[in-house]
């Protein structure tokens, strides 16, 4: 089942996002946030952007979110995704799911296009996004190093949907709520 993250959510998303922290160039983060930080960052995300989480028998088995990837407000119609499954459940298409459902929501509080900033050398999500309907824009080489090792990225963008003028704002989660 796909529904909004709510703080009691923290601690397994937490583990979800251990392994992509630690000893990994998937994430750029160096340490795990703490739940507090991460607690304030479900908090102040959520005002603008949903954040998803995939619950199966009581457990939380991954978590997908938007966020802003620019701050200057001509950019407000762009949002920058992010998806954690569980290694346990990887391959069982809940990424997929959330995938859409995050789409989706973006779509009705009326954002136009979704990047995804993909370290280079995680081709299981290059090519999840790629079957997503995600293209490459560019690659930054060697732009972050972290455990010892330079790592590239991969910006890949989606059109959710065809360009307008004059668009309307973004509506917030309250106003077009997720799922």
């Amino acid at each position: 089942m796909i529904r909004p993250a709510a703080a009691g959510d923290v601690p397994a998303m937490l583990e979800i996002y251990r392994p992509y922290v630690e000893g990994s160039g998937v994430s750029f983060e160096y340490v795990l946030p703490t739940p507090a930080e991460f607690t304030r960052r479900l908090e102040e995300g959520s005002k603008q952007f949903p954040w998803l989480v995939w619950e199966e028998a009581g457990l939380v088995l991954g978590y997908a979110y938007g966020s802003a990837p620019f701050a200057r407000a001509a950019y407000r119609w762009c949002a920058e995704n992010s998806l954690y499954v569980a290694p346990q459940a990887q391959g069982r298409g809940i990424g997929a799911a959330l995938e859409r459902a995050l789409e989706d929501t973006l779509i009705r509080q009326g954002y136009y296009v979704l990047y995804a900033l993909i370290t280079s050398g995680n081709a299981p999500s290059l090519a999840f996004h790629a079957a997503q309907g995600f293209r490459v824009l560019a690659q930054f080489p060697d732009c972050g190093f972290k455990d010892g090792v330079w790592h590239s990225v991969t910006w890949m963008e989606k059109r959710l949907r065809p360009l307008s003028a004059p668009p309307s704002p973004p509506k917030t989660p309250k106003e077009e709520p997720p799922c």
